[in-house]
């Protein structure tokens, strides 16, 4: 992060604007609009500049340094004139005053964002000036996706808010409240001008309301690639009190929750285990009878080698009220963006998932049928048990030559395809010094992948036979 985005409370404030043009026009307008104080400081002040003094501006007509700075909060240089912006710069710099240097930033230690203002709710975009274009591109597109109404159920929840928290006590249920609040009718309402409606509303739910018991949802959180949450993901992330995730949960995924939401990591690896599955069961259990919503966000689907069914076990027996959202799993994921796919009538008709996984009741899998031809196998955890996966496959009449590929941080930037034959699956692993998260693909459709790999570059083998 290039810039800490602040937002400044300015009302009443001292703020000295140098320069006196247009450029100097547009930000005295939005120093007025945040109820600062503002000086213009310029040899030459625009008529436009001009017509503004009033109460809260001033215009000096006068060189910068034959004014004192003194007592000002911010500066903002708004001349055509480097050396002019590097005398203010260091000038502000040793009154410790922040100055900003419209299109100098070299001369500035803060910026102006693009902003979308529906007050009290604004918005702000910023490039750190590196991306003008594209920021103000942004700011034109949240412009469409907010309503002005927004404006107005701002402002109602502004008057409201002392009324709440004399009701509500707790901060949980006081966020309880305006998430259902924000979610009903009310936008609707005052964008119809029902004011009186929207106030019988409010004082209907207030009265009745009552605090939501403690719940989890099971939220699958995909392969990697942030932009492949679904919508409900979100949601749930942005409401949840506790983010329970595993060690597959990619950072950026992370970074979409809820800032203020407690994280507790329960990640596991192979060999090592930081929470055993029943203290898990019993963590959310807990946490859910503490009256928290909690998010179970897991790696790919809940589902699939997700251990979300033992979860779910064990918020039946616990009576906790629980739901379930469905993730992008690994095999789709990172075979879409390895470009190979798990059925192709020329190739597999079928697809199997397993885990590489030895089952702890010593039970063998079913090796032949694993063993097939013509099918797409798609091996979770597989690394460590490779060179068994392999030697058994082609024992039961599963060819030598059949592609392979290894997918390593599936769709994330850092995406790694290797690809070989099955008879080279525990070399490709050794040599490229795979690590997990990884998944193994087995089948004539990676024969596909030179041809219809799109998101990366990977790593072939001589040998791997390219399909038709």
């Amino acid at each position: 992060m290039d810039y800490l985005p602040i937002f400044t409370q300015l009302q009443q404030q001292p703020v000295l604007v140098v320069g006196g043009g247009q450029v100097a026009y547009r930000k005295i307008q939005l120093l007025l609009a945040a109820g600062a104080q503002v000086t213009v400081l310029a040899k030459r002040i625009s008529a436009d500049v001009q017509a503004l003094q009033g109460e809260q501006l001033r215009c000096i007509e006068a060189a910068f340094g034959e004014h004192s700075i003194a007592h000002y909060k911010l500066i903002i240089a708004a001349t055509d004139k480097p050396a002019v912006n590097a005398e203010i710069f260091q000038a502000a710099n040793a009154a410790n005053i922040w100055v900003n240097a419209v299109d100098d930033p070299e001369h500035g230690n803060f910026i102006f964002p693009a902003i979308v203002d529906r007050s009290p709710i604004v918005v702000a975009i910023s490039s750190g000036g590196n991306a003008p274009v594209l920021a103000r591109r942004l700011r034109e597109r949240i412009e469409q996706l907010l309503p002005q109404s927004v404006s107005l159920l701002g402002q109602f929840a502004a008057r409201c808010r002392e009324r709440v928290k004399a009701a509500l006590p707790s901060i949980s249920e006081r966020r309880d409240f305006w998430e259902r609040w924000f979610a009903g009718p009310a936008q609707q309402l005052l964008a119809s001008g029902k004011t009186k409606e929207t106030e019988q509303l409010f004082e209907q739910q207030l009265q009745q309301f009552v605090p939501n018991q403690g719940e989890v949802w099971l939220v699958g959180a995909g392969p990697g690639d942030p932009e492949l949450l679904t919508i409900k993901a979100m949601q749930c992330m942005q409401q949840a009190d506790v983010i329970v995730h595993d060690g597959l949960v990619s950072a950026d995924v992370l970074a979409l929750a809820r800032r203020d939401a407690e994280r507790i990591s329960v990640a596991k690896q192979a060999g090592f285990h930081s929470l055993p599955q029943d203290e898990i069961n019993a963590l959310i259990v807990r946490l859910a009878q503490a009256g928290k919503r909690v998010c179970r966000l897991k790696g790919g689907d809940p589902f699939i080698y997700g251990r979300g069914g033992e979860e779910c076990e064990a918020l039946v027996a616990a009576g906790i009220r629980y739901s379930v959202v469905p993730g992008v799993t690994a095999a789709a994921g990172c075979a879409a963006y390895a470009g190979i796919p798990l059925t192709h009538r020329d190739y597999a008709q079928t697809v199997q998932l397993v885990t590489g996984h030895c089952r702890a009741n010593g039970d063998e899998p079913d090796w032949p049928s694993l063993a097939k031809a013509r099918q797409t196998l798609v091996v979770y955890m597989g690394l460590i048990n490779s060179a068994t996966l392999s030697a058994q496959l082609i024992a039961h009449g599963r060819s030598s030559d059949t592609p392979v590929a290894i997918i390593e941080n599936g769709t994330r930037p850092e995406q790694r395809s290797i690809t070989g034959t099955l008879a080279q699956l525990p070399q490709l692993i050794a040599e490229h010094q795979v690590q997990s998260p990884a998944l193994i693909i087995i089948g004539e459709v990676v024969a596909l992948a030179p041809n219809l790999h799109w998101f990366q570059t990977f790593v072939a083998e001589p040998s791997v036979s390219q399909a038709a």
